[in-house]
């Protein structure tokens, strides 16, 4: 089995000064669910190199078991140091695609033509598509095979209005993924602020927070197993 995933390559915080790009978690969890069980990981960013981690998810406080053990994995950080161009890869060569978040995908992934195109020939191919917390972002203007919107009628979920509320930028960031996510005519839910919570409706997985990325690659792994 082999799945891509796909990093932004978004590193400005707005117009703060401050720096964003992907949570740490959301990567580390997901490569280690896949990795372990014996899939073939390949990772993409706009960009390609080495896409831009959101230096408040390397804090402490935010260290799990996964990304302490990324930390001291040289492998897996020559891997992400290199990304593929995300022009070079085809959902053709693989069996899924995984998305993880950080505040960097709300300003490079939403309108991204090459992200869209991806997205959308994977759903076409009938493979699965997970996305969580920020990340579901990536998939507000991609099409369904009907020429609907992808999340309309579906069940998902996403970074909520509250969390980005309790991170104090609901006002830095382009716009509420949760709006967005409701306005594109999906069934949005949400639990409590950052405990895991992942829906899967058909081959789409979406998760709200960074501790719902391990479980939502879980998910994605099962989808993976059924097909």
């Amino acid at each position: 089995m082999k799945v891509l995933i796909v990093l932004t390559s978004h590193d400005q915080l707005g117009n703060t000064g401050k720096k964003t790009g992907f949570w740490l978690e959301e990567f580390a969890a997901p490569y280690y669910v896949l990795k372990d069980a014996g899939v073939a990981v390949t990772l993409a960013s706009p960009k390609g190199g080495q896409p831009p981690l959101d230096p408040k998810s390397d804090l402490p406080e935010n260290q799990t078991l996964l990304t302490q053990r990324f930390r001291t994995d040289t492998a897996a950080q020559a891997e992400l140091a290199s990304t593929k161009k995300l022009v070079d890869v085809s959902a053709d060569d693989f069996d899924g695609v995984f998305y993880p978040g950080g505040h960097g995908p709300m300003w490079d992934m939403a309108e991204n033509a090459t992200s869209i195109a991806l997205i959308e020939a994977f759903v076409k191919a009938g493979k699965p598509v997970a996305a969580v917390c920020h990340a579901p972002v990536a998939l507000v203007n991609v099409r369904g095979k009907d020429g609907e919107y992808l999340v309309k009628g579906k069940r998902v979920t996403g970074f909520t209005n509250e969390e980005e509320e309790v991170v104090n930028l609901t006002t830095v960031v382009p716009f509420l993924l949760e709006d967005r996510l409701k306005e594109r005519g999906g069934i949005y839910s949400k639990t409590a602020n950052w405990v895991p919570y992942v829906q899967v409706d058909g081959k789409l997985v979406t998760g709200q927070n960074p501790a719902s990325s391990g479980p939502g690659a879980e998910e994605l792994l099962k989808l993976l197993r059924s097909t």
